[in-house]
């Protein structure tokens, strides 16, 4: 390669570089303000475009698909992971109701707003199916990365609903660019193929997910980075093989994950740990990619129509099809209010956007154009205020936030016998004060590390438990109900 062509990479590399290390240090702005992280990191994108202050000359509509594509894979596995089973039961009916018939209510209805702004009703189909669904990037940012404590069955049913609407909208998108391209309707043949691309996709998630445990288990390499690097694989084989046969692969890598994660698998906490920075990764590349495709000058034209078919989602078309869908599983109605209100709408779109203009659809320019700015104001009139909502809807879950766990303790090994767990000692902690001698410890259990402040302590029967410590426990499962009575609510939960 010649010396150009490393200057070329090291000019590229640098440049991104610097557009991530700018986005990192915004993230204060987003925790004071509430506005999602993601737009901010997509702000950065467009002030380094082409008509930008950065004047980055990026125009490769297929790469960013690419990366698009694989990052929405990657942060759809990082949240199936950290999806509990017991709350996925309670939710799923909902949810799923939500994933399918909200989405397709939600495009009608969209499609009606972009007709009168003078789309034909093809494209303004087109337009309400790339906006339609939910975005997981920004949903699972805003409830698990902002420390809003939400109370878990609205939680639960915005979380699941984001990862498993997607598939629902691609394939909306997908026959309604083929019905523009080709100028005839979309045929039944099509439509029926959804629900059999979604089944495809539940099966081998389940597959996928159960046969990842069991390699996880059987394996035994010389390192714990490599647990990582395979469930990465698994990620991505989760999406590509059903793809390629036509099933959905995005509802393959939520379901793979939900299922891997809810399971014993060794090594857990460096993978959780591993996927969650992926994720975060994955958010900001894919964010500042897209913004980098944007032009200020073609956007500006577009904006009366952006504006209003994204305050008709926000206002209209998202909490009427909420409505419908959850009225019959009797939830409150501000619970009905608040998730109809945090549809958040993200990458996702973007992406489906670039897919048109990708397959060289009539009017693709236009479609990518509106579809941004519907993406900046959803973020902006509902995202900026889910805090405020949150609270005036008294939806705020009064249990204390989960502690931060301060040192982790991994094996590569799944081991018998219990868990270890780190519970954090509170003032009104049964063990805060005590000694341990003095606890009533069942004789299979024992504590095996106490960190204070920066300092690690041995445990003997003599230490005594002050208010911030961790305390390390060996926890026999048949113990558990008595040590959460002594030493409260684990890190872990």
């Amino acid at each position: 390669m010649p010396a150009s062509e490393f200057a070329s990479v090291a000019l590229y590399l640098t440049a991104f570089a610097l557009l991530l290390v700018a986005s990192v240090l915004l993230s204060g702005v987003s925790e004071r303000t509430g506005i999602p992280l993601v737009l901010l990191f997509l702000t950065v994108g467009v002030l380094a475009g082409r008509q930008g202050l950065g004047h980055i000359a990026f125009t490769n509509y297929r790469l960013a698909f690419a990366a698009g594509t694989a990052a929405l894979v990657l942060i759809l596995f990082d949240g199936g992971l950290n999806t509990p089973l017991p709350r996925v039961r309670e939710a799923m009916r909902p949810a799923v109701v939500l994933a399918t018939v909200g989405v397709l209510m939600t495009t009608g209805l969209v499609a009606a707003c972009a007709r009168l702004f003078g789309f034909s009703w093809t494209q303004a189909f087109l337009e309400g199916a790339i906006v339609s669904s939910t975005d997981a990037a920004m949903v699972f940012s805003v409830l698990r990365g902002s420390g809003l404590q939400l109370k878990k069955r609205v939680a639960t049913v915005l979380e699941l609903e984001s990862g498993l609407n997607d598939p629902m909208a691609v394939a909306l998108t997908v026959a309604f660019t083929q019905s523009l391209i080709q100028q005839r309707g979309v045929t039944l043949y099509v439509l029926a193929a959804i629900p059999v691309s979604l089944l495809i996709g539940a099966l081998f998630g389940i597959a996928i997910g159960y046969g990842g445990r069991l390699l996880l288990q059987s394996i035994a390499p010389p390192v714990g980075g490599l647990f990582p690097v395979l469930t990465l694989a698994l990620a991505l084989l989760a999406y590509g093989l059903p793809t390629l046969i036509g099933g959905s692969g995005f509802l393959s890598v939520y379901v793979a994950a939900v299922v891997l994660g809810n399971g014993p698998i060794p090594y857990r906490a460096g993978i959780a740990r591993v996927h969650d920075s992926v994720a975060w990764f994955c958010q900001i590349s894919m964010f500042l990619l897209l913004g980098l495709l944007a032009l200020p000058s073609q956007l500006l034209p577009a904006a009366p129509a952006g504006v209003g078919i994204a305050l008709f989602l926000a206002l209209v078309a998202r909490p009427l099809s909420v409505l419908l869908c959850l009225f019959p599983f009797r939830y409150a109605m501000t619970e009905i209010a608040y998730v109809g209100w945090v549809g958040l709408r993200g990458a996702v779109p973007i992406v489906l956007a670039i897919y048109p203009a990708l397959e060289r659809a009539p009017g693709a320019a236009a479609v990518f154009n509106l579809v941004f700015f519907v993406v900046v104001v959803n973020a902006l009139v509902p995202g900026a205020t889910v805090r405020w909502v949150t609270r005036r809807l008294g939806l705020r879950s009064e249990a204390p936030l989960p502690p931060s766990a301060v040192m982790e303790i991994t094996s590569t090994r799944l081991l018998g016998g219990g868990e270890v767990r780190s519970f954090p000692i509170s003032a009104s902690s049964a063990a805060c004060g005590a000694q341990i001698s003095e606890l009533p410890f069942p004789s299979d259990s024992a504590v095996i590390l106490v960190l204070r402040g920066h300092e690690l302590i041995a445990p003997r029967g003599s230490t005594r438990l002050l208010a911030g410590d961790h305390v390390y426990l060996l926890v026999r499962p048949e113990d558990e109900s008595l040590l959460y009575l002594i030493f409260g609510r684990p890190e872990s939960e």
